[in-house]
């Protein structure tokens, strides 16, 4: 049986009780999804864990009615459920603020010269990240960054194959002229 029939049998047992199965599936899908929220939220661990929580309860509340035959398996339709509650947090936050906020000062305690360096790339990938359009972001993150087939995005995000790839192309020619315009 493959991780997608697995998932669903998981839920399958779920919807029966079986508390057991909700444990399994977080351990199998929690950690990509909440690595998935973290690039989405611009590492808010806490935003992030409360969109992995509300995608998870969500998944809980369709157990019973859940069509293991259907077209969305469960890992897919659970991060299309996180990347919408990443981008509807995104744009409450934008019009509760109207602006950008600025990130912490990074640690002032002594580090190697490589974990400084390690983090500046990271701070630049995240900064730029968010720079992105929202779909944009989310193709990006979800081919490159969490590692899923451009056929599962498209399932996660809605949108055909096609639109997948031409947004991850101009995603990354984007981020690639801004992490480029940083080293100028």
């Amino acid at each position: 049986m493959d991780g997608t029939d697995e998932d669903a049998a998981l839920l399958a047992r779920l919807a029966r009780g079986d508390d057991r199965a909700a444990a399994l599936l977080l351990d199998r899908l929690g950690p990509r999804l909440m690595g998935f929220a973290l690039r989405m939220t611009g590492g808010d661990a806490a935003a992030a864990e409360d969109i992995v929580q509300e995608a998870f309860l969500r998944l809980w509340q369709k157990a019973a009615g859940w069509d293991a035959g259907g077209a969305a398996r469960v890992s897919t339709w659970l991060g299309r459920v996180a990347a919408n509650l990443a981008i509807d947090r995104q744009r409450k936050a934008a019009r509760l603020t109207g602006l950008d906020s600025e990130d912490d000062p990074p640690d002032p305690g002594p580090s190697a010269l490589a974990g400084m360096m390690a983090r500046e790339r990271a701070a630049a990938l995240d900064a730029a990240l968010a720079a992105l359009p929202d779909r944009q972001r989310q193709a990006v993150v979800l081919r490159h960054v969490e590692g899923y087939s451009n056929p599962d995005i498209a399932a996660m995000m809605g949108c055909g194959v096609e639109a997948v790839e031409s947004l991850t192309a101009r995603g990354k020619r984007r981020l690639a002229q801004m992490l480029g315009e940083e080293d100028r």
